[in-house]
Order: structure tokens, then sequence, then C-alpha cells
């Protein structure tokens, strides 16, 4: 059965964005050294259109992610920091469903990507992006309002956490306001040089 994951950077001290995060600053201040990690990975480069990098541990967990998803869900503020920078073909080459309160005409990219934005609700984006994936699984991409609003829904099947050894001091805590009842279920634990990659399932009560 097809599941729905969300995966995120995360710095030691929570953050998975730095202040003051914007289209002209994605991932605010001093987020991009959350992802490092990422940037020479060989998966990673492919969907960037790029040649070359490594594959190694790191490597084998992106891959999996992005075989795994068949649709995407995120926010409208993660789109807008990422419209002017993703390139085209876009990293995701499947479906992503936009949560906006702005309507806007669905924008068409290369390899298979087509953003298209939901007013009707997380529910709804979620049921959408279910049914462009088939069989496969959907990712909640982010930001931290939009995956806590998947959370305390109850929407998420399993939760990846990609801790980076970084102390961001503050910014954007993905867990600020989420219900303490949250039970998570550590299923792997995968470390490298540049990252602990942890899995969670989400425990139903």
């Amino acid at each position: 059965m097809s599941k729905v994951f969300a995966s995120l950077g995360m710095s030691l001290d929570g953050f998975i964005a730095g202040p003051n995060a914007g289209p002209d600053n994605p991932l605010g201040d001093g987020g991009l050294r959350i992802h490092e990690w990422v940037e020479n990975i060989e998966s990673w480069r492919e969907r960037q259109s790029m040649a070359g990098g490594q594959s190694n541990a790191d490597d084998e967990i992106v891959r999996e992610n992005f075989n795994r998803a068949g649709a995407y869900v995120m926010g409208r503020r993660m789109f807008d920091e990422g419209e002017r920078g993703w390139p085209d073909p876009p990293p995701f080459r499947a479906p992503v469903f936009v949560l906006t309160s702005t309507p806007r005409e669905p924008w068409v990219r290369q390899g298979g990507t087509t953003f298209t934005f939901v007013t009707a609700g997380v529910e709804s984006a979620l049921a959408r992006a279910r049914e462009a994936a088939a069989s496969k699984d959907v990712q909640i991409s982010g930001g931290a309002h939009t995956v806590r609003q998947y959370l305390d829904a109850g929407l998420v099947d399993e939760l990846q956490i990609h801790l980076a050894p970084i102390v961001l001091g503050k910014g954007v805590r993905l867990f600020d306001d989420v219900s303490p009842d949250l039970a998570l279920e550590p299923t792997r634990a995968i470390h490298s040089p540049g990252v602990t990659h942890l899995t969670y399932q989400i425990v139903r009560p």
C-alpha cells in the first residue's frame, strides 16, 4: 500500500530553515548549510541536470526517495522560494500540488512536473496527489507549517529527518506547536560524515 511521507533536513537544534526566509533568501539565513551534504551526491546532481557526483549511502537514500515519490505536496511559501531557482526540468519529475489561498493556473514544466495550485485545503491536496501518484508514495515536501498540518491531521505515515551537524541558533522549527501526543517509532538510522538519516513510523492511536 502506498504511503505518505515527509523528508526534511534539520539542524541539531531543531531548525529546518533559518530566519528571514523568502524568495530572495531561500531557506533563510544559514539554512542552506542544513543541506550541504546533498550538493555533491550523484542522484541530486542528476535531478539538477548536472553530471558527476558521489555514489554513497547518502546518495542511496536520496535516490530511494526520488524513486518512491509519485507526487508531491508543498506549501505556497516553499513554492515561492523555489520557483526562481529550480531548473527546468525541476528536480521533482512528478506532479506537485501546492497548498495556497490564491488561485493560479497550473504551471507546466519539463520532465513530468506540473505545479497545480490547490485552494481547498490539505485533504483535498493529498487526495489529488494520491490519485496522481497511483501506486507510488506521496511526499509532503514542506515547509514546516505544511508538514505540521499533515502531522496534526494524522495524514503522515513516515517521517524522515536528515540531521546535519550544525547549529543555527534561530529560524523555523519543525515541531513548534505539534501535539505532544504525536508518537514516533524509530525504524532506521544511517550515519555518514555529513548527516545522520533518521526514519520514524507514525504510530496511530
